[in-house]
């Protein structure tokens, strides 16, 4: 029984756009919900913890991302590039990519998107971002410079 309405919605996503449509609406408020329970939500008074922070003590590579996303709200990029800078350079990048694979779901019901990304690029990506979370961690200027916070003496 379960299967079968699995099998139902799938096929009611990819036959009808207008189920596409009304699937993206709900997600857009969805994040637009979430996007003003942040604005409101101070991370500075309220701090969302890092699992992997309090398991390890290290820093990984989103520590501080909430806190960057709380600033870019507000519209204070800086602060927002001294809290996680690799969050601040990805976000319109991963934003382009939402939208253009949204628009391209809602519109075919597929996913022509994705192998039109290159390979070697996400590998680089992917090897950038776990670089950052091992400088971030080095006790050592100018590596110490990369925790959350940790340019706002030097930028601000």
């Amino acid at each position: 029984m379960k299967r079968e309405v699995q099998i139902q919605s799938r096929r009611l996503l990819r036959e009808k756009r207008s189920a596409r449509v009304l699937l993206t609406g709900i997600v857009v408020l969805l994040a637009g919900i979430a996007a003003v329970y942040l604005y409101f939500h101070n991370p500075h008074q309220y701090p969302l913890p890092c699992i992997f922070y309090l398991m390890t003590g290290f820093y990984c590579p989103g520590c501080g991302t909430g806190r960057a996303c709380y600033s870019i709200l507000h519209g204070q990029f800086m602060k927002a590039f001294c809290y996680n800078p690799v969050t601040v350079v990805l976000l319109p990048f991963i934003g382009l990519y939402i939208a253009a694979r949204t628009i391209d779901w809602i519109w075919t019901g597929g996913n022509h998107v994705d192998c039109r990304i290159n390979e070697k690029m996400l590998i680089a990506v992917l090897v950038f971002v776990l670089l950052f979370g091992v400088m971030r961690n080095l006790p050592f200027y100018p590596f110490s410079l990369l925790v959350p916070g940790g340019m706002q003496e030097l930028l601000m």
